[in-house]
């Protein structure tokens, strides 16, 4: 009888574990993320971290491959294949949409801090606590989408660009032909008398080369560098208002969403809020490496942006945010809910920020 017993044991501990592992397959997913960026770029860096966080948390159930740019669809293509599902997903700034809606810019890049003096460690406690990843969702159906959203990685300020003579004023400024970030960044320069070019980032050093353009702006310095811009502009700019906050994220087409488990969604998300401090933490380091190889070892000359470029943006700036919130409904309710937070938040932390800028200043002053 014993021996029955243990037979009759051991049949039911390999049917359990053959139904466990079938469940387990049941549940495995591989998502293909169709970059619009090189995978070499650091961004794709960050974004592999973030699939191997995925992975680990989901015990390997959900695997994310992270394609090309092209890969499959054209990068202004990207979007809307996730929404048709002919790519799980896709990874972008949602400002690349502002077409689609003018509220993509509130996102992915809202102009000049929103207009209220939100910055890029400002942003993330609004996404997070002050109602914005809320209306993040809310931005799909907006749109018409069959996606979701998860917000990745936060930069900023970026820097104003990279020019091949010193400027010294607008007036200098409005001399060039400047690649800039589509929508309503890029439309602000329009406004003030730039003549703007909306690119890719690996079309601009061609452009530069060619003469199609004369004057750029990508990101910050590691980015910048890798793209190559130093070989053939020498003058950098660090302050920029056009970009002041900027968000990469990644686009999941809604059916596969819903396919997952919740325990698969939930370790999605958490990897995401844990992917915006460290995408921060990374590009501290990386971009004050890369601006010491730039001024140390390719003659890259850093200089401080011309003060009327500040107060002439900023007013165009917000006259554009305001000429689109009396046109569209939901841009107005994202544009409130972030003025609402800054009247709140930014006294205090732009205040307490004068704090850390004079003492970094401080220091690198004495490194001069």
């Amino acid at each position: 009888m014993q021996i029955v017993k243990k037979l009759k044991m051991t049949v039911c501990l390999v049917f359990a574990a053959t139904f466990l592992s079938q469940a387990v397959q049941a549940d495995e997913v591989k998502i293909r993320i169709q970059s619009v960026i090189p995978t070499t770029a650091d961004e794709v860096t960050m974004l592999n971290a973030f699939a191997e966080d995925v992975s680990a948390l989901t015990d390997g159930t959900v695997q994310i491959e992270v394609l090309p740019a092209g890969a499959v669809v054209g990068v202004k293509e990207t979007l809307d294949a996730v929404d048709k599902g002919l790519i799980e997903g896709g990874f972008a700034w949602t400002h690349y949409w502002s077409g689609k809606h003018p509220a993509a810019m509130l996102f992915g890049s809202p102009v000049a801090g929103a207009g209220v003096g939100i910055d890029n460690i400002a942003f993330v406690s609004w996404f997070l606590y002050g109602g914005g990843q809320e209306l993040y969702d809310e931005l799909w159906d907006e749109m018409g989408m069959n996606v979701k959203g998860l917000m990745l990685q936060p930069v900023g300020p970026e820097a104003l660009g990279w020019f091949s003579e010193p400027i010294n004023s607008m007036e200098d400024f409005r001399k060039y032909r400047f690649r800039t970030p589509p929508g309503i960044p890029g439309q602000t320069y329009k406004d003030i008398g730039v003549a703007s070019v909306a690119m890719g980032g690996g079309d601009i050093l061609p452009a530069l080369e060619k003469g199609t353009i004369d004057a750029a702006e990508w990101c910050c310095p590691k980015p910048d560098s890798v793209f190559g811009f130093q070989k053939v502009l020498k003058h950098y700019y660090l302050q920029g208002l056009h970009q002041v906050v900027v968000n990469a994220d990644m686009y999941i087409n809604g059916d596969v969403w819903n396919s997952l488990t919740p325990h698969q969604q939930k370790s999605m998300q958490v990897a995401a809020n844990a992917s915006l401090i460290k995408a921060m933490s990374y590009r501290i380091y990386e971009n004050g490496k890369a601006l010491k190889d730039l001024t140390e070892n390719h003659g890259v000359q850093l200089h401080d942006t011309p003060a009327d470029y500040f107060t002439e943006y900023m007013n165009a700036a917000r006259a554009a945010l305001e000429k689109n919130a009396a046109e569209n409904e939901f841009f107005k309710k994202v544009w409130d809910s972030q003025k609402a937070f800054a009247e709140v938040a930014v006294p205090f932390w732009a205040g307490a920020q004068l704090s850390n800028a004079n003492l970094g200043q401080a220091y690198a002053k004495s490194l001069q």
